[in-house]
């Protein structure tokens, strides 16, 4: 079942419903964008609702494109496949003076290029900035096309060209608040950090440990033991919390019986644990990762 994805009009909005009596019915995809080609380039069968073919060359690039990156090898691949069978879902496109602005399709046209077609398949929209940022981040992110920092960018640049709260652009783009705060923050990495994530020496689950330290040259010494000793997400998270825990003991002074009671609780609990007295009273305060840290602790409270 393919997966549908909250974005106003978002693609449906560019889609034509209806096509000329005389054509070939046009067969959607799982994106629901058309599939058809109309031979020849001639704009009164209304180029502005169906599918006709352009001149690469009054193609221009979209300025809110987010991918930054192209992988060469499936570029390859795809312009192969292009060539043998032909562009079976148009691009999408906005006039802008004679020429086009393309507003979804960044890597069939890049194939197509690739390989020395002349046209191309488009079908002819007008559309918002607002609209040509948001189709050019959901094409990109329905076919897994952006690396994760590539991703953050994009949702950061929806929120600040167009004011949006992060749950604003959660809805819009179909996903959880958490996952764009989460691809965000990605985003507040040393950029060494960053380059290592988009050029896979590391995960995004190594990314979301090193997170957790709120310090950047403790952030890129951990980074760098992660290359050094190829430690799994599951390890960088222990040693995140070592680190952390660490820190928080060498700088606060405190009562022996506290700092004892703290320490034997991060021994049993696995993560950061604080007591703070206050009278005869006081508070516990214990902190945890992910839901896996928090399920792992209600596990070990139990028998604590």
């Amino acid at each position: 079942m393919s997966q549908q994805f909250g974005l106003g009009r978002g693609l449906s909005s560019l889609i034509p419903n209806k096509q000329p009596a005389a054509a070939e019915p046009v067969q959607s995809t799982d994106e629901a964008v058309l599939a058809r080609t109309i031979s020849g380039d001639d704009e009164s069968i209304r180029g502005d609702k169906y599918v006709i073919d352009v001149d690469v060359n009054q193609i221009v690039a979209n300025p809110h494109q987010p991918r930054l990156q192209f992988d060469d090898e499936k570029l390859e691949n795809l312009a192969q496949s292009i060539k043998m069978h032909g562009i079976i879902q148009p691009l999408i496109v906005s006039r802008k003076g004679n020429l086009y602005e393309l507003i979804a399709g960044e890597r069939r046209f890049q194939a197509s290029k690739l390989i020395g077609l002349k046209k191309v398949p488009v079908i002819i929209r007008e559309a918002s900035e607002l609209q040509k940022l948001e189709l050019a981040i959901i094409e990109n992110v329905q076919r897994h096309d952006l690396n994760a920092i590539e991703e953050g960018k994009a949702y950061q640049k929806l929120a600040d060209e167009f004011q949006f709260s992060q749950e604003e652009v959660a809805v819009k783009m179909g996903k959880s608040r958490s996952l764009v705060a989460n691809k965000i923050r990605l985003l507040s990495l040393p950029v060494e950090i960053q380059k290592g994530l988009v050029e896979g020496k590391i995960t995004e689950g190594h990314a979301k440990a090193i997170l957790s330290l709120d310090n950047p040259e403790k952030q890129r010494a951990l980074y760098e033991l992660i290359l050094k000793s190829n430690l799994t997400v599951r390890q960088v998270e222990e040693k995140a919390k070592e680190v952390s825990v660490k820190s928080y003991n060498r700088g606060k002074s405190i009562d022996p019986e506290i700092k004892k009671l703290e320490e034997d609780l991060v021994e049993r609990l696995g993560t950061k644990v604080r007591v703070n007295k206050s009278g005869e009273g006081g508070k516990i305060v214990i902190e945890y990762y992910s839901q896996e840290d928090l399920s792992s602790l209600l596990d070990k409270m139990g028998t604590v």
